[in-house]
């Protein structure tokens, strides 16, 4: 059995996808700490007339000091949703797909978000039902495990009774080898690169929020995904 684990981000990339699609589980890192700045869990690019642009959602900070990312609240005194779909509506309103879309956009922005792990995992949760990619979906706040680095990664392979955990190669970098050979789980290591596909508004940029392909390549996108791994 593979598990993949991600932190939950914003209108996730497709690479996120990608990892999902050779998972049998994702856990969903919503209790790891908020990084310190600005990250994907905050915000994502999309690709208007005047180029590429950022959508970002406005956060408590002051005074929280560090935070987990499942206790992070959303500075609801902006009116960010209808500033964010105005953005897209802009951007992509000429896109073939973008009426058929429109439900979902109605249901993340059409109400008022307090926490963004919630924003986030709806988010994750919607867009693999769209996308057509079904697997187990699991919070790490729910497992109640206090460790970070590879030995939260290993623990959440126990927990889920993994044997192989998915992750790009890069993780190498910063994963401890002998924690998983001593807790018998494999590495299942994979590189993704955005395949190329049809946008409006000039050059094409990759590794944009999976909206932007959505919206340009309708119920082809997850087979357009899926031609990103190797």
């Amino acid at each position: 059995m593979k598990v993949a684990c991600h932190q939950p981000c914003y209108l996730p990339w497709p690479g996120f996808f990608y990892k999902a699609l050779r998972a049998d589980t994702l856990v969903l890192l919503d209790s790891v700490q908020l990084p310190r700045g600005t990250s994907w869990v905050t915000r994502n690019r999309i690709k208007t007339p005047a180029g590429q642009g950022w959508l970002t959602v406005p956060i408590r900070r002051k005074g929280m000091g560090l935070q987990r990312i499942v206790d992070v609240q959303i500075y609801s005194e902006r009116d960010w949703q209808r500033t964010h779909l105005g953005s897209l509506a802009h951007a992509y309103k000429r896109s073939p797909f973008f009426e058929d879309h429109s439900q979902l956009l109605e249901e993340v922005y059409g109400r008022t978000w307090e926490r963004l792990a919630d924003l986030n995992v709806f988010l994750a949760r919607r867009l693999l039902e769209v996308l057509g990619i079904s697997l187990d979906i699991r919070l790490s706040s729910d497992m109640d495990v206090n460790l970070t680095g590879t030995n939260l990664i290993v623990e959440i392979c126990t927990r889920t009774n993994a044997d192989t955990y998915t992750t790009m190669s890069a993780s190498r970098n910063y994963l401890d080898q002998d924690l998983f050979d001593r807790s018998g789980v494999r590495m299942d290591l994979y590189n993704f690169r955005c395949p190329v596909y049809p946008q409006p508004w000039g050059r094409f940029a990759p590794n944009l929020s999976t909206v932007d392909m959505l919206f340009n390549c309708g119920p082809k996108t997850c087979g357009i995904i899926e031609k990103g791994g190797r």
